[in-house]
């Protein structure tokens, strides 16, 4: 078990298995020494966690909770494309997808949701740059996706 898996067990999480595309691409790909991920959304156990807009039928709360499966499926993908999370240098860029209503403002707390159990889980490897970006609507009507880039 990785150091960063040793950190998660003891946030009480655990890393997923990879969740399985919703259409024609792969989770992750290597080039060199960066991975990049897909859009991950906040699959676990097969299913959304829940569906909707933040600032409508999904409250920040439950949005930023989204924010931190997404990081647990992109660290998936991360793993099951290196093999061992303690390759990773470097969460470089992470950006946060929020499907929001057009009121709704709070995009950066919720992408927190996604960069705080980053950090907790790779420590000063863990801080990174980001975006977070404003979604009229995502896949599956899901509240938030995350993608990352790292460095191997």
């Amino acid at each position: 078990m990785s150091a960063v898996e040793q950190r998660l067990e003891e946030l009480g999480l655990s890393v997923p298995d990879v969740a399985k595309p919703v259409a024609a691409y792969v989770p992750a790909v290597r080039t060199g020494n960066y991975v990049f991920t897909s859009g991950q959304l906040p699959m676990k156990s097969g299913e959304l966690m829940v569906t909707g807009k933040v600032g409508g039928e999904v409250t920040e709360e439950e949005a930023a909770a989204c924010a931190q499966q997404c990081a647990l499926n992109a660290i998936a993908a991360v793993k099951a494309e290196i093999g061992d999370l303690d390759q990773v240098k470097r969460i470089v860029k992470v950006v946060a997808f929020v499907a929001s209503t057009p009121d709704f403002t709070g995009q950066p707390r919720v992408a927190n949701g996604a960069s705080e159990l980053f950090g907790r889980a790779f420590g000063d490897a863990g801080v990174h740059a980001r975006s977070a970006v404003a979604a009229p609507v995502l896949p599956l009507d899901s509240p938030v996706e995350v993608e990352i880039i790292v460095e191997v």
